[in-house]
Protein backbone atom coordinates (compact mmCIF):
# COMPACT_ATOMS: atom_id res chain seq x y z
CA UNK A 1 0.00 0.00 0.00
CA UNK A 2 0.84 3.29 -0.94
CA UNK A 3 -0.10 6.94 0.31
CA UNK A 4 0.11 9.37 -2.88
CA UNK A 5 -1.64 12.18 -1.21
CA UNK A 6 -2.33 12.95 2.40
CA UNK A 7 -4.17 16.08 3.97
CA UNK A 8 -4.51 16.72 7.70
CA UNK A 9 -7.24 19.46 8.77
CA UNK A 10 -7.04 20.43 12.58
CA UNK A 11 -5.80 17.61 14.16
CA UNK A 12 -3.70 18.78 17.25
CA UNK A 13 -1.28 21.98 16.03
CA UNK A 14 -1.60 20.85 12.03
CA UNK A 15 -4.26 23.29 10.85
CA UNK A 16 -4.45 22.25 7.37
CA UNK A 17 -1.67 20.15 5.76
CA UNK A 18 -1.07 18.77 2.42
CA UNK A 19 1.38 15.87 1.53
CA UNK A 20 2.42 14.44 -1.55
CA UNK A 21 5.05 11.86 -0.20
CA UNK A 22 7.51 9.26 -2.04
CA UNK A 23 6.40 6.29 -2.90
CA UNK A 24 9.32 4.47 -0.37
CA UNK A 25 11.17 6.73 1.57
CA UNK A 26 9.72 9.91 3.59
CA UNK A 27 11.09 12.19 6.08
CA UNK A 28 9.65 14.41 8.41
CA UNK A 29 11.93 16.77 10.88
CA UNK A 30 11.32 19.17 13.29
CA UNK A 31 11.62 20.36 16.74
CA UNK A 32 9.87 18.50 19.83
CA UNK A 33 6.44 19.58 19.57
CA UNK A 34 6.54 21.04 15.93
CA UNK A 35 3.93 18.57 14.72
CA UNK A 36 6.18 15.77 12.75
CA UNK A 37 4.90 12.79 15.05
CA UNK A 38 1.19 14.55 14.67
CA UNK A 39 1.40 13.70 10.82
CA UNK A 40 2.38 9.71 11.87
CA UNK A 41 -0.43 10.27 14.20
CA UNK A 42 -3.15 11.42 11.09
CA UNK A 43 -2.08 8.25 9.16
CA UNK A 44 -2.63 5.66 12.00
CA UNK A 45 -6.24 7.52 13.22
CA UNK A 46 -7.13 7.15 9.32
CA UNK A 47 -6.00 3.06 9.45
CA UNK A 48 -6.89 2.35 12.65
CA UNK A 49 -9.47 4.38 13.62
CA UNK A 50 -7.18 5.85 17.06
CA UNK A 51 -4.09 7.41 17.64
CA UNK A 52 -1.55 5.81 19.36
CA UNK A 53 -0.45 8.68 21.47
CA UNK A 54 -4.25 9.08 23.24
CA UNK A 55 -7.90 6.99 23.32
CA UNK A 56 -9.58 10.42 23.58
CA UNK A 57 -10.51 11.69 19.95
CA UNK A 58 -11.17 15.07 21.84
CA UNK A 59 -7.43 14.83 22.62
CA UNK A 60 -6.26 15.28 18.80
CA UNK A 61 -9.03 18.28 18.17
CA UNK A 62 -6.90 21.64 17.33
CA UNK A 63 -8.36 25.23 18.09
CA UNK A 64 -9.48 26.00 14.86
CA UNK A 65 -13.07 23.54 15.52
CA UNK A 66 -14.51 21.12 16.86
CA UNK A 67 -13.68 18.44 14.27
CA UNK A 68 -10.36 17.31 12.74
CA UNK A 69 -10.08 15.60 9.63
CA UNK A 70 -8.11 13.20 7.56
CA UNK A 71 -7.98 12.23 3.53
CA UNK A 72 -6.12 10.38 1.81
CA UNK A 73 -5.13 8.53 -1.18
CA UNK A 74 -3.80 5.12 -1.14
CA UNK A 75 -3.02 2.54 -4.16
CA UNK A 76 -2.74 -1.08 -3.72
CA UNK A 77 0.07 -2.92 -4.67
CA UNK A 78 -2.45 -4.12 -7.46
CA UNK A 79 -2.39 -0.33 -8.75
CA UNK A 80 -6.30 0.41 -7.55
CA UNK A 81 -6.76 3.86 -6.21
CA UNK A 82 -9.09 4.71 -3.19
CA UNK A 83 -9.73 7.65 -1.28
CA UNK A 84 -10.34 7.37 2.32
CA UNK A 85 -11.81 10.42 4.14
CA UNK A 86 -12.38 10.49 8.47
CA UNK A 87 -13.97 13.27 10.19
CA UNK A 88 -14.12 13.19 14.10
CA UNK A 89 -16.44 15.31 16.48
CA UNK A 90 -16.20 14.03 19.95
CA UNK A 91 -17.45 10.39 20.20
CA UNK A 92 -19.24 10.71 16.43
CA UNK A 93 -17.05 9.82 13.42
CA UNK A 94 -17.93 10.25 9.76
CA UNK A 95 -16.17 7.96 7.15
CA UNK A 96 -16.17 8.33 3.30
CA UNK A 97 -14.55 5.71 0.71
CA UNK A 98 -14.73 7.15 -2.80
CA UNK A 99 -17.02 9.89 -2.07
CA UNK A 100 -19.46 7.46 -0.36
CA UNK A 101 -20.43 7.19 3.46
CA UNK A 102 -19.36 3.86 5.64
CA UNK A 103 -21.63 2.08 7.86
CA UNK A 104 -18.81 0.28 9.36
CA UNK A 105 -14.90 2.27 10.38
CA UNK A 106 -13.75 -1.25 9.23
CA UNK A 107 -14.82 -0.60 5.53
CA UNK A 108 -11.88 1.88 5.71
CA UNK A 109 -8.98 0.58 7.99
CA UNK A 110 -9.23 -2.51 5.92
CA UNK A 111 -7.67 -0.57 2.59
CA UNK A 112 -5.00 1.15 4.48
CA UNK A 113 -2.50 -1.75 6.50
CA UNK A 114 0.49 -0.53 9.00
CA UNK A 115 3.14 -0.73 10.78
CA UNK A 116 4.41 1.60 13.30
CA UNK A 117 7.34 1.38 15.49
CA UNK A 118 7.25 4.40 18.38
CA UNK A 119 8.69 5.30 21.44
CA UNK A 120 6.83 2.48 23.76
CA UNK A 121 6.88 -0.06 21.31
CA UNK A 122 9.57 -2.17 24.02
CA UNK A 123 5.86 -2.66 26.01
CA UNK A 124 4.76 -4.89 23.57
CA UNK A 125 7.97 -7.22 25.45
CA UNK A 126 8.01 -5.61 28.86
CA UNK A 127 4.28 -4.45 29.32
CA UNK A 128 1.10 -5.88 30.04
CA UNK A 129 -0.62 -8.75 28.06
CA UNK A 130 -3.28 -6.03 26.22
CA UNK A 131 -0.59 -4.54 24.19
CA UNK A 132 0.31 -7.74 23.01
CA UNK A 133 -3.40 -8.91 22.39
CA UNK A 134 -3.70 -5.99 20.58
CA UNK A 135 -0.31 -6.79 18.22
CA UNK A 136 -2.10 -10.55 17.46
CA UNK A 137 -5.17 -9.07 16.38
CA UNK A 138 -4.04 -6.24 14.49
CA UNK A 139 -2.03 -8.55 12.65
CA UNK A 140 -4.79 -11.08 11.94
CA UNK A 141 -7.44 -8.10 10.87
CA UNK A 142 -6.21 -8.09 7.41
CA UNK A 143 -5.12 -11.71 6.66
CA UNK A 144 -7.38 -14.03 8.94
CA UNK A 145 -11.06 -14.49 6.87
CA UNK A 146 -13.53 -13.94 9.48
CA UNK A 147 -11.24 -12.50 12.55
CA UNK A 148 -13.74 -9.38 12.70
CA UNK A 149 -16.96 -10.99 13.16
CA UNK A 150 -15.28 -13.61 15.56
CA UNK A 151 -13.76 -10.84 17.98
CA UNK A 152 -17.18 -8.76 17.62
CA UNK A 153 -19.13 -11.98 18.45
CA UNK A 154 -16.64 -12.83 21.55
CA UNK A 155 -16.99 -9.33 22.21
CA UNK A 156 -20.77 -9.06 22.57
CA UNK A 157 -21.13 -12.18 23.99
CA UNK A 158 -18.82 -11.45 27.02
CA UNK A 159 -20.33 -8.23 28.08
CA UNK A 160 -23.99 -10.25 28.02
CA UNK A 161 -22.37 -12.51 30.72
CA UNK A 162 -20.60 -10.12 32.57
CA UNK A 163 -23.95 -8.02 32.64
CA UNK A 164 -25.53 -11.17 34.22
CA UNK A 165 -23.20 -11.39 36.40
CA UNK A 166 -23.29 -8.44 38.11
CA UNK A 167 -27.00 -9.04 38.33
CA UNK A 168 -26.77 -12.30 39.61
CA UNK A 169 -29.01 -14.00 37.00
CA UNK A 170 -27.67 -17.13 37.17
CA UNK A 171 -30.09 -18.56 34.96
CA UNK A 172 -28.98 -17.18 32.03
CA UNK A 173 -25.45 -18.61 32.41
CA UNK A 174 -25.74 -22.21 30.91
CA UNK A 175 -26.86 -20.59 27.08
CA UNK A 176 -24.12 -17.46 27.56
CA UNK A 177 -21.43 -19.92 28.96
CA UNK A 178 -22.01 -21.56 25.52
CA UNK A 179 -21.49 -19.01 23.00
CA UNK A 180 -18.60 -17.37 24.64
CA UNK A 181 -17.00 -20.66 24.87
CA UNK A 182 -17.46 -21.31 21.05
CA UNK A 183 -16.23 -18.15 20.10
CA UNK A 184 -13.34 -17.74 22.79
CA UNK A 185 -12.25 -21.20 20.83
CA UNK A 186 -12.19 -19.81 17.40
CA UNK A 187 -10.21 -16.75 18.51
CA UNK A 188 -7.62 -18.29 20.63
CA UNK A 189 -7.27 -20.87 17.98
CA UNK A 190 -6.49 -17.86 15.06
CA UNK A 191 -4.25 -16.22 17.99
CA UNK A 192 -2.29 -19.51 18.58
CA UNK A 193 -2.06 -19.62 14.74
CA UNK A 194 -0.66 -15.73 14.36
CA UNK A 195 2.10 -16.34 17.18
CA UNK A 196 3.05 -19.33 15.41
CA UNK A 197 3.40 -17.13 11.90
CA UNK A 198 5.33 -14.91 14.17
CA UNK A 199 7.96 -17.76 15.99
CA UNK A 200 8.76 -18.86 12.68
CA UNK A 201 10.20 -15.93 11.43
CA UNK A 202 11.34 -14.08 14.64
CA UNK A 203 14.65 -14.73 14.65
CA UNK A 204 15.45 -14.82 11.55
CA UNK A 205 14.16 -10.60 11.58
CA UNK A 206 16.74 -10.74 14.85
CA UNK A 207 20.08 -11.50 12.88
CA UNK A 208 18.89 -9.46 10.48
CA UNK A 209 19.03 -7.01 13.07
CA UNK A 210 22.28 -7.90 14.51
CA UNK A 211 20.44 -8.71 17.75
CA UNK A 212 21.99 -11.72 19.64
CA UNK A 213 19.11 -12.41 22.65
CA UNK A 214 19.49 -16.21 23.03
CA UNK A 215 17.24 -18.74 22.26
CA UNK A 216 13.83 -17.44 21.82
CA UNK A 217 10.56 -18.84 23.06
CA UNK A 218 7.18 -17.81 21.69
CA UNK A 219 4.04 -19.61 22.75
CA UNK A 220 0.38 -18.24 22.89
CA UNK A 221 -1.64 -18.69 26.65
CA UNK A 222 -4.73 -19.12 26.13
CA UNK A 223 -6.17 -17.55 29.88
CA UNK A 224 -7.45 -20.21 31.10
CA UNK A 225 -6.13 -23.71 32.41
CA UNK A 226 -9.06 -26.06 32.40
CA UNK A 227 -9.15 -28.58 29.20
CA UNK A 228 -11.77 -26.44 27.42
CA UNK A 229 -12.89 -23.08 28.36
CA UNK A 230 -16.56 -23.91 28.51
CA UNK A 231 -15.18 -26.20 31.27
CA UNK A 232 -12.94 -23.13 32.58
CA UNK A 233 -16.15 -20.94 32.72
CA UNK A 234 -18.66 -23.65 34.77
CA UNK A 235 -15.56 -24.28 37.33
CA UNK A 236 -15.16 -20.35 37.66
CA UNK A 237 -18.62 -19.90 37.86
CA UNK A 238 -19.28 -18.88 41.57
CA UNK A 239 -16.16 -17.24 41.76
CA UNK A 240 -17.42 -15.18 38.57
CA UNK A 241 -20.65 -14.48 40.49
CA UNK A 242 -18.97 -13.07 43.16
CA UNK A 243 -16.77 -10.83 41.36
CA UNK A 244 -19.46 -9.53 38.98
CA UNK A 245 -17.14 -10.33 35.67
CA UNK A 246 -15.94 -13.38 33.66
CA UNK A 247 -12.02 -14.34 35.11
CA UNK A 248 -10.76 -16.39 31.97
CA UNK A 249 -11.05 -16.36 28.50
CA UNK A 250 -9.22 -14.77 25.84
CA UNK A 251 -9.69 -11.00 26.80
CA UNK A 252 -6.89 -12.77 29.57
CA UNK A 253 -5.00 -14.12 26.85
CA UNK A 254 -1.13 -13.46 26.27
CA UNK A 255 2.48 -14.38 24.12
CA UNK A 256 4.53 -16.59 26.15
CA UNK A 257 8.16 -14.74 25.15
CA UNK A 258 11.20 -16.29 26.39
CA UNK A 259 14.97 -16.06 25.70
CA UNK A 260 17.45 -18.32 26.98
CA UNK A 261 14.73 -20.15 29.32
CA UNK A 262 13.86 -16.64 30.70
CA UNK A 263 11.38 -14.26 30.86
CA UNK A 264 11.80 -11.58 28.01
CA UNK A 265 11.15 -9.02 30.56
CA UNK A 266 13.36 -9.92 33.10
CA UNK A 267 16.20 -10.71 30.88
CA UNK A 268 16.69 -8.26 28.28
CA UNK A 269 17.99 -4.42 28.76
CA UNK A 270 15.40 -1.76 27.66
CA UNK A 271 17.61 -1.83 24.10
CA UNK A 272 17.27 -5.06 23.47
CA UNK A 273 13.29 -5.19 24.28
CA UNK A 274 13.24 -2.49 21.92
CA UNK A 275 14.96 -4.33 19.09
CA UNK A 276 12.78 -7.06 20.06
CA UNK A 277 10.03 -5.32 19.71
CA UNK A 278 11.57 -4.13 16.13
CA UNK A 279 11.99 -7.61 15.17
CA UNK A 280 8.41 -8.82 16.48
CA UNK A 281 6.65 -5.68 14.40
CA UNK A 282 9.17 -6.02 10.94
CA UNK A 283 7.87 -9.79 11.37
CA UNK A 284 4.21 -9.03 11.32
CA UNK A 285 4.98 -6.59 8.24
CA UNK A 286 6.37 -9.76 6.03
CA UNK A 287 3.20 -12.13 7.15
CA UNK A 288 0.80 -8.78 6.04
CA UNK A 289 2.90 -8.76 2.71
CA UNK A 290 3.03 -12.52 1.85
CA UNK A 291 -0.48 -12.28 2.43
CA UNK A 292 -0.90 -10.09 -0.48
CA UNK A 293 -1.18 -6.79 1.76
CA UNK A 294 1.88 -4.74 2.30
CA UNK A 295 1.76 -2.29 5.02
CA UNK A 296 2.73 1.08 5.32
CA UNK A 297 5.75 1.34 7.70
CA UNK A 298 6.11 3.99 10.21
CA UNK A 299 8.76 4.91 12.54
CA UNK A 300 8.39 7.43 15.09
CA UNK A 301 11.49 9.10 16.60
CA UNK A 302 13.10 6.05 15.72
CA UNK A 303 17.11 7.48 15.61
CA UNK A 304 16.58 8.57 19.14
CA UNK A 305 15.36 5.09 20.30
CA UNK A 306 18.30 2.97 18.51
CA UNK A 307 21.83 3.46 18.39
CA UNK A 308 22.91 3.76 14.85
CA UNK A 309 23.80 0.02 14.06
CA UNK A 310 20.60 -0.25 14.61
CA UNK A 311 18.72 2.81 13.31
CA UNK A 312 20.66 1.89 10.25
CA UNK A 313 19.60 -1.75 10.06
CA UNK A 314 15.67 -1.33 11.03
CA UNK A 315 15.69 1.31 7.93
CA UNK A 316 17.51 -0.75 5.71
CA UNK A 317 14.75 -3.90 6.24
CA UNK A 318 12.14 -1.62 5.79
CA UNK A 319 13.27 0.07 2.84
CA UNK A 320 14.19 -2.92 1.51
CA UNK A 321 10.79 -4.62 1.98
CA UNK A 322 9.39 -2.45 -0.87
CA UNK A 323 7.07 -0.92 1.75
CA UNK A 324 6.04 3.17 1.76
CA UNK A 325 8.23 4.39 5.04
CA UNK A 326 7.51 7.18 6.78
CA UNK A 327 10.22 8.42 9.53
CA UNK A 328 10.25 10.87 12.29
CA UNK A 329 12.92 12.69 14.35
CA UNK A 330 14.57 16.05 15.68
CA UNK A 331 17.13 16.20 12.89
CA UNK A 332 17.89 16.79 9.12
CA UNK A 333 19.07 13.63 7.93
CA UNK A 334 21.39 12.61 5.43
CA UNK A 335 19.56 11.03 2.71
CA UNK A 336 21.61 7.38 1.64
CA UNK A 337 17.86 6.35 0.00
CA UNK A 338 15.36 7.86 -2.87
CA UNK A 339 13.07 9.63 -1.09
CA UNK A 340 11.21 12.96 0.20
CA UNK A 341 12.55 15.50 3.41
CA UNK A 342 9.52 17.11 4.73
CA UNK A 343 10.25 20.09 7.51
CA UNK A 344 7.54 21.26 10.40
CA UNK A 345 7.47 24.17 12.47
CA UNK A 346 4.95 25.59 14.16
CA UNK A 347 2.15 23.09 12.65
CA UNK A 348 3.39 24.39 9.23
CA UNK A 349 4.76 21.78 6.36
CA UNK A 350 7.38 22.65 4.15
CA UNK A 351 8.55 19.93 1.46
CA UNK A 352 12.36 20.33 1.18
CA UNK A 353 14.28 20.50 -2.29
Amino acid sequence: MIIKKLLVENLRNLASVELLPHASFNYIHGENGAGKTSILESITVLSRGRSFRTSQATDLTGPEQKTFRVFAEVCDDQGSLSRLGLERTGTHWRGRLNGQDVKQLSQLTRLLPLVLLEPDSHLLVSGPPEIRRKYLDWGMFHVEHGFLDVWRRYSKALKQRNAALRRGQVELLDSLDSVLADYGDRLSILRSRQVDLVYQGIEVMLDKLKTRVGQVEMQYQTGWRSDSYLQSLQNKRNFDLERGMTSSGPHRGDIKLACGGVNARVVLSRGEQKAFAAAMLLTQAEILKKNGHRPVLLFDDLESEFDRDHFESVLELAIGSGAQVWVSGTGKPVMKHDGKVFHVEQGKLLELV
